[in-house]
C-alpha cells in the first residue's frame, strides 16, 4: 500500500469540519481498528472507517523527516503551525531562548490574549549552564530543537497523552514495549489515562518525586504535574530494579506538563482558570532512537558537520579514540548553536549574549588546534577553519531556519574574524604559559620544592586565553612542573555554579499588573491618523499599585481605552504630551503632563506622568493630546533610520544587517552588523544619498498586509521585533521596503536634511551610527557654525584658515613642551649626580651598589631619565629604586638593576610590584627596568625605606 492517506475532519468551533489528510507514508502498512479519541472542544475524529495505520516499519528517519511528521501531526488535530522564534528572546528573565514554551509565555500567564487555541512549533533553543557536559554524554547540547504542541484553556491531559503515545508509536513507529512513563507522585488521573486508555502495564509506569515531575516556574506562579515517555534500550533487562535515570538504559524523549495550577506566595496551590498544556519532545533524542546511533551527536542533524571537521583534521572519526570523538562532537554542536546565534543578531563580546557566542568559538577552536587542524585544514596556516564548518551547518539550516542562508556572508565573516582574533589570543596565552613555568621552575629552586603550576594560573590560561589545560599540564609535564588540578577543578566549579545561575530557568510569576487583565481591554491605538482625542481613564496606578483617584503633583501610570500617544517600540521612544480633564463649561479641572508612553500586559498602552493640576479619577474622560512638535521630530527620525539603512546596504554591502535602533526626538541611533569602521568617504556616501532621497520628495506609502506576502514583496524584518499575521508595511518606493508599526512622515522632503554625528564601534562585529535630522538637524549646523564664529574671532581668521591656524598652534605647542621635558629631564639628572653620593655597598664577596632614594616632585619621565642616568654612573653591579610625587595623589616608583644584579635573581619588574601596593598602587616591568605608580603619596618614605630593607635582604642572601 503505497502513498497511503487518511483523510481526518477536524470538528470547529463553529460546528463545520475542516478535512486535513495525514502525511503519506510510502511503506508496507497494516490496518487494525482502534478505539474514539477523548472528546475534545475540537476532536480530531477519523471519517469513514475506523483504522489508522500501524507504522512500524520503513519508516523515513531523517531529521527533516521526524520535524516534518510532528507539525503535520498536530496540524491534522487542529493545531496551527507556527514558526520558531528568535533566539533573542522578547523576555528581560533570560538571555536566550531556552525553552519550547517561552514564545507563549504571556499567554500563559494571561497577559495576552490567545490568538489559536492549539499551537505546535519545532522550536529553536539554546542552552549553555551544563556546556562542559556538550561531547561527554550522549544526549547534552548547547543547541536543541524542541517539538512541542500547546493547548491554551483548550484540551488537556486526555488528548495530550493520547497524541503523545499516538505520534510515538504510530507515527515513528517506536515498538510499545520499549517505552516507559513517568508521572507525578500524586497525579492518579495521568495514572489512570496511561494505565486504563493507553494500555501500560503498570510495572512499566513509575510514580516520582517533585523534583523530577512537578513543573514550577519560580516561586510563585503557574505549575503543575509532568509526565514523560522513556525509551528502554535494553529492555532484556526486565522491570525490576529499573531506574529511569540510568543513561545507559533509558531515554527521555517526550514530556508533557500539565499547567493546572498557580502557586502563591504561601506555597498553596489554587486550581488555574485556564488550563493549559506545554510539551517538548527533543528531536535529536527521537533522531537518535530512529536512526540508531549511540548518541545524539552521530545522527543526521549534527553528524555531518563532525565528518567535515574530521576531514580538515584528516583523521577518522570511526577509527578515533574517545577523546578524540568528543573534540569533534563539542565542535559539532557549538558550530551549530553559534551559525544560528550569529544569524539571529548576535555578535561574539565580553557580555551577555555575546559572552556566550565567544566562548563557544574560542571552545570551538581549542578543540581544533587539540585535534591538529592548522590554519583552515586545507594548507593555508593563516586562514581559519570555522568558516568552512559553518558552511555544512548553513546548507543544513533550510529546514530549520530559512533565512539562515540570506546571512550567511556576515555569519562566514564573523566565524573567521572572530577565529583568528582569538588564535593570536592562544599565542599569547602560550608566551604566558611559558613565563609562569620560568617563574615555577624559579621558585621551586629558591625554596628547594617540587615546581608546580597553580590551579588558578592555570584556570587563567583557560579562561582568558582559552589555553586547554589538556595542552597546560602537557607543557608543563615535559618541562618537570605539575599543575594543580584540584584547585583548578575548584575554579571551574566557581564558574559553572555562575553560569548555572544566570537566566536558565523560564519565570512566569504573575505580577500586580496581571490582575488588571481581565478588566482593561487592549488599548486603540489612534496616533497614525490623529494627534489628540477623547479617551476614558480606564486605569490608574501609583508605584505600581490601583488606585481610583490621584490629586496634584502625584507620578501616575494611566490606562486609557483609545489613545493617540505612540508607545514605545520598534526601537521608537513613546510620544510625550498633556491629558485635559474638562468641565461642562470647557474649564480645565485636571492637566496631567505624560513624559513617557509604554506598552505592558499585551497590547495596553501605559501613559507615565505627573499631575500639575486638580485630581485624576478613574471613569472619567479625558482629552489626549500629544507634543505636535516632538512627534514630528519622531516621525523624522524614524523614516531617516529607514533611508540609512538602505544607503548603508548601497555603499557597503546587502548583507549588512541592523542590530538595533534608537528613534529619539533629538537624535536617531542605528547599530548594524560590520567588521570595520566606515571611512570618511562612505559616509560621505551614505549622507549624500540619503540627502539625494530627501531632495526627491518622495510620498511614502504605509499598508496592512500578510506577513509571508510582505516578505515575498522584499520587507526587511526590524531588528528584535515580533510580528503577527498581518504586518504594516512602511515603502519608500524605489529605496525602502520595512515592516515597521512606528510613525512616519507623508514625504521624505519632511526630512529636511540629514546629518552623521558619529560613528563607532560597541561591540565585535556591530558598529553604531548617530544622526540627526530635520529640526535637529538644523540645530546641529547652527550650534557647529556658532563654534566655529567663535573659533575665528579667538584666532582671528577666516573659516576656511582655522584649520591651519590650529595645525600652527599645535606644532609650536608641542615644541614648547619637548623644550619643558628636557628642562626638566636635565634637571633630574644634575639631581640624580648630586644624591649619587648616597650609594652604600652590599654584600661580601660581589660588592653591589645600592641607591634607594626619593626625588620629591619629579615627574614620571625625568625620574626614568634620573634612573638611567644612575645606572650608567654607578655600573654594574648596581640596583636603584628612586620615587617621587609629582601630582597630588600620585606617586612615580622606578627600579632599575643591571645584568649583574639580574643575574642574581633579582627581577625589577616582581621588586617593584609590593612596594607600589604600599602607596595604594601597582606595576611592573621587565627584569632589569619597572615602573609603577600610586595613589598615596603619604606613604611613599616609608615604601622607599621598605624597599631598601627587602633590598639590601635579597642582595645579601643572594651573594653569601
Amino acid at each position: 500500500m503505497e502513498g497511503l492517506k487518511l483523510p481526518y475532519s477536524v470538528q470547529r468551533g463553529d460546528g463545520g469540519k475542516l478535512v486535513v489528510p495525514l502525511p503519506a507514508f510510502t511503506l508496507a502498512s497494516r490496518l487494525r481498528p482502534r478505539r474514539h479519541l477523548p472528546p475534545s472542544t475540537a476532536s480530531v475524529q477519523p471519517i469513514a472507517e475506523e483504522l489508522v495505520e500501524d507504522i512500524s516499519e520503513d519508516l523515513p528517519t531523517s531529521g527533516n523527516s521526524i520535524r516534518r511528521r510532528f507539525l503535520e501531526f498536530y496540524a491534522a488535530r487542529g493545531h496551527k503551525i507556527l514558526p520558531s522564534a528568535s533566539l533573542v528572546p522578547d523576555d528581560p528573565t533570560v538571555l536566550l531562548t531556552i525553552a519550547g514554551m517561552l514564545p507563549f509565555k504571556p499567554i500563559f500567564l494571561g497577559q495576552v490574549p490567545r490568538q489559536v487555541p492549539r499551537a505546535t512549533t519545532s522550536q529553536r533553543c539554546i542552552r549553555t549552564n551544563d556546556v562542559e557536559n556538550v561531547g561527554r554524554t550522549s544526549r547534552h547540547h548547547t543547541m536543541f530543537e524542541m517539538l512541542g504542541n500547546f493547548s491554551f484553556g483548550d484540551y488537556f491531559k486526555k488528548e495530550a497523552i493520547r497524541w503523545a503515545w499516538d505520534l510515538s508509536t504510530l507515527v515513528y513507529g517506536l515498538p510499545s514495549d520499549r517505552l516507559w512513563i513517568s508521572v507525578y507522585e500524586d497525579d492518579d488521573e495521568a495514572f489512570e489515562i496511561w494505565h486504563n486508555e493507553i494500555g501500560v502495564p503498570v510495572q512499566r509506569i513509575k510514580r516520582m518525586g517533585e523534583d523530577d515531575n512537578f513543573w514550577t516556574s519560580g516561586v510563585n506562579g503557574p505549575c503543575g504535574p509532568c509526565s514523560e515517555i522513556y525509551y528502554d534500550f535494553h529492555p532484556e533487562r526486565g522491570h525490576s530494579d529499573s531506574d529511569l535515570g540510568d543513561d545507559t538504559r533509558f531515554i527521555e524523549f517526550y514530556n508533557l506538563v500539565f499547567m493546572q495550577y498557580n502557586k502563591l506566595d504561601d506555597g498553596s496551590l489554587e486550581p488555574l482558570k485556564q488550563k493549559n498544556i506545554d510539551t517538548g519532545l527533543g528531536l535529536e533524542r527521537m533522531a537518535r532512537i530512529l536512526q540508531k546511533v549511540p548518541n545524539n551527536y552521530e545522527t543526521d542533524l549534527i553528524f555531518p558537520i563532525i565528518e567535515k571537521a574530521s576531514e580538515l583534521a584528516n583523521l577518522s572519526y570511526a577509527l578515533a579514540d574517545d577523546p578524540t570523538k568528543t573534540n569533534l562532537k563539542i565542535i559539532g554542536d557549538h558550530l551549530r548553536a553559534v551559525v544560528f546565534l550569529i544569524s539571529d543578531g548576535v555578535a561574539p563580546s565580553n557580555i551577555g549574549r555575546g559572552y556566550i557566542v565567544r566562548r563557544l568559538i574560542r571552545r570551538a577552536v581549542r578543540m581544533g588546534r587539540l585535534l591538529g587542524i592548522k590554519g583552515d585544514g586545507r594548507g593555508n596556516t593563516e586562514g581559519a577553519f570555522l568558516p568552512i564548518l559553518a558552511e555544512k551547518v548553513i546548507d543544513m539550516s533550510t529546514n530549520i531556519d530559512s533565512d539562515v542562508k540570506a546571512r550567511a556572508a556576515r555569519i562566514l565573516e564573523e566565524l573567521k574574524r572572530e577565529e583568528l582574533r582569538f588564535v593570536m589570543t592562544l599565542e599569547r596565552g602560550e608566551k604566558l604559559l611559558e613565563q609562569m613555568l620560568v617563574d615555577a621552575l624559579l621558585s621551586a629552586k629558591e625554596r628547594g620544592t617540587v615546581p608546580f603550576l597553580s590551579g588558578k594560573d592555570a584556570f587563567l590560561l583557560y579562561d582568558t586565553y582559552g589555553f586547554p589545560v589538556e595542552i597546560t599540564t602537557e607543557v608543563a609535564g615535559e618541562r618537570g612542573v605539575s599543575v594543580d588540578m584540584s584547585a583548578f577543578d575548584v575554579e571551574m566549579d566557581n564558574q559553572r555554579r555562575q553560569s548555572q545561575a544566570a537566566h536558565n530557568v523560564v519565570k512566569l510569576t504573575v505580577e500586580n499588573g496581571a490582575d488588571l487583565t481581565g478588566n482593561i481591554p487592549d488599548t486603540e491605538f489612534l496616533g497614525y491618523d490623529t494627534l489628540s482625542s477623547r479617551a476614558k481613564v480606564e486605569a490608574l496606578l501609583m508605584n505600581g499599585n490601583p488606585v481610583v483617584h490621584a490629586s496634584k503633583g502625584s507620578e501616575v501610570e494611566v490606562l486609557l481605552n483609545r489613545t493617540p500617544f505612540y508607545a514605545e517600540s520598534g526601537g521608537q521612544i513613546g510620544d510625550h504630551g498633556f491629558l485635559f480633564v474638562t468641565e461642562s463649561d470647557n474649564q480645565q479641572k485636571a492637566i496631567v503632563e505624560i513624559s513617557d508612553v509604554q506598552k505592558s500586559l499585551g497590547n495596553k498602552f501605559v501613559h507615565k506622568g505627573t499631575i500639575t493640576e486638580g485630581i485624576l479619577e478613574v471613569g472619567k474622560e479625558v482629552e489626549a493630546a500629544v507634543d505636535a512638535n516632538l512627534r514630528q521630530r519622531a516621525k523624522v527620525h524614524h523614516t531617516a533610520t529607514h533611508l540609512l539603512q538602505a544607503a548603508l546596504k548601497q555603499v557597503i554591502g546587502q548583507e549588512t544587517s541592523q542590530a538595533g535602533s534608537m528613534v529619539a526626538f533629538d537624535r536617531l541611533r542605528f547599530d548594524f552588523n560590520f567588521h570595520r569602521p566606515l571611512l570618511e568617504n562612505e559616509i560621505a556616501e551614505i549622507e549624500g544619498l540619503i540627502n539625494k532621497w530627501t531632495g526627491d520628495a518622495a510620498l511614502l506609502q504605509t499598508k496592512v498586509m500578510r506577513l509571508t506576502d510582505a516578505k515575498s514583496a522584499g520587507a526587511i524584518a526590524m531588528f528584535g521585533e515580533k510580528y503577527g499575521e498581518q504586518v504594516r508595511v512602511v515603502e519608500v518606493p524605489g529605496v525602502s521596503m520595512e515592516l515597521c508599526g512606528g510613525t512616519h512622515v507623508s514625504n521624505t522632503s519632511e526630512i529636511r536634511g540629514f546629518k552623521i554625528i558619529s560613528e563607532q564601534g560597541i561591540a565585535s562585529g556591530i558598529r553604531r551610527i548617530e544622526a540627526v535630522a530635520g529640526e535637529a538637524f538644523i540645530e546641529y549646523v547652527s550650534s557647529r557654525d556658532n563654534y566655529v564664529k567663535q573659533l575665528c574671532s579667538s584666532l582671528k581668521v577666516k573659516a576656511e584658515e582655522v584649520t591651519t591656524r590650529v595645525d600652527t598652534l599645535m606644532e609650536e605647542l608641542r615644541m614648547a613642551r619637548n623644550e619643558v621635558s628636557a628642562a626638566r629631564a636635565k634637571a633630574a639628572i644634575y639631581k640624580a649626580s648630586i644624591i649619587a653620593s648616597n650609594t652604600f655597598h652590599v654584600g661580601t664577596s660581589n660588592k653591589i651598589r645600592v641607591l634607594v632614594e626619593c626625588m620629591d616632585d619629579t615627574d614620571a619621565d625625568s625620574l626614568k631619565s634620573a634612573a638611567e642616568y644612575l645606572v650608567d654612573t654607578l655600573q654594574d653591579p648596581a640596583a636603584v629604586v628612586l620615587g617621587s610625587c609629582p601630582d597630588e595623589g600620585k606617586v612615580t616608583l622606578i627600579a632599575a638593576f643591571t645584568p649583574g644584579v639580574v643575574d642574581l635573581g633579582i627581577q625589577a619588574g616582581k621588586f617593584i610590584g609590593p612596594i607600589a601596593k604600599l602607596c595604594g598602587g601597582g606595576g611592573g616591568g621587565r627584569p632589569n627596568f619597572a615602573q609603577a605608580g600610586g595613589k598615596k603619596p603619604e606613604n611613599l618614605l616609608s615604601a622607599l625605606e621598605k624597599a631598601r630593607e627587602h633590598l639590601v635582604s635579597l642582595i645579601s642572601e643572594k651573594t653569601s
